[in-house]
């Protein structure tokens, strides 16, 4: 297996679009060939303001030209395989580095850690992808979570790691990806409504919202949070059915087939724009939004 890390800054230069395509100059490619069929690590480095450290892991499918610029190649995500870390993880701990492959004999730092697409050891892949999924305060649905822990129990290991003892996780499983999908939405909108901008919280302290992905995965959407909308119920079956949608700069559009317009208006929040979060690569991004209008939005 040959693990890898690919750098990734959220201001990049590059056409980088982390759950689609990886963009990189031809003195990687001999190291990001060596990836493909395999699993990589997002990294943003630290010296970017707000630095997620290491932030995502996905799978490599193939390495094709850059047609438009010269000695410049795309590594092409496997559709269903990014998935954002619900913690993600910093360069370094109290225990040392995280990725201690780029330690050199004397213990200290060497110049691979310069490099923007560099190897992985199993070791540091498992380190990493163990602190990145750990779920110390599971943000779980409403309904089914006996069915899910099940289903988790059964479902066919995709990693083994080392943490106390070997654990399995499955990162091949929809439900698993769901939750952590979930819970990455919400951490980014507070657990409030996008729509409605209410923040709900039931009984047993669990936040009355779901996770909507703007271009759903039967239709090859991604679990990245920027295709995430935190919804209430009401708002989520608005949104699947195309009553309402969102505009590029986050307008709420309301369908003119609606029967009940001026109802549905009455629901959203009084600024007519969806809730964004703070973050700009957690906001919904355009391709998405785009996408959502013309396939979803009865206008």
């Amino acid at each position: 297996m040959a693990f890898g890390v690919f750098i990734h800054r959220s201001d990049s230069i590059y056409e980088d679009s982390p759950a689609e395509r990886y963009h990189f100059p031809r003195q990687y490619l001999r190291r990001v060939e060596a990836c493909v069929g395999d699993w990589i690590v997002y990294y943003e480095p630290s010296k970017v303001a707000g630095s997620r450290g290491y932030f995502a892991v996905a799978k490599v499918e193939e390495v094709v030209p850059d047609r438009r610029t010269s000695d410049m190649y795309f590594a092409l995500i496997q559709a269903g395989t990014y998935l954002d870390f619900p913690t993600p993880v910093p360069f370094r701990d109290a225990e040392g580095l995280l990725e201690r492959g780029l330690l050199n004999e004397e213990g200290k730092i060497s110049g691979r850690a310069q490099a923007a697409v560099r190897a992985l050891s199993l070791d540091d892949f498992n380190r990493i992808l163990a602190r990145g999924l750990e779920d110390a305060s599971p943000v779980l649905p409403r309904v089914g979570e006996a069915e899910m822990h099940s289903e988790l129990r059964d479902a066919p290991a995709a990693f083994v790691f080392e943490k106390a003892r070997e654990r399995i996780v499955s990162l091949s499983s929809r439900l698993y990806r769901d939750r952590v999908f979930r819970k990455v939405v919400l951490q980014a909108y507070d657990s409030r409504c996008a729509i409605s901008g209410l923040k709900l919280i039931n009984g047993g302290g669990r936040a009355e919202v779901d996770a909507a992905h703007i271009r759903p995965v039967s239709a090859n959407g991604p679990d990245i949070v920027s295709n995430g909308l935190a919804l209430s119920g009401t708002a989520h079956w608005m949104f699947d059915r195309g009553v309402i949608s969102l505009g590029d700069d986050l307008e709420i559009l309301v369908s003119r087939q609606s029967n009940d317009p001026e109802g549905v208006r009455a629901f959203i929040n009084r600024s007519g724009f969806a809730l964004a979060p703070q973050r700009a690569h957690e906001r919904p991004h355009p391709e998405f939004l785009r996408w959502h209008r013309e396939n979803c939005f009865k206008q």
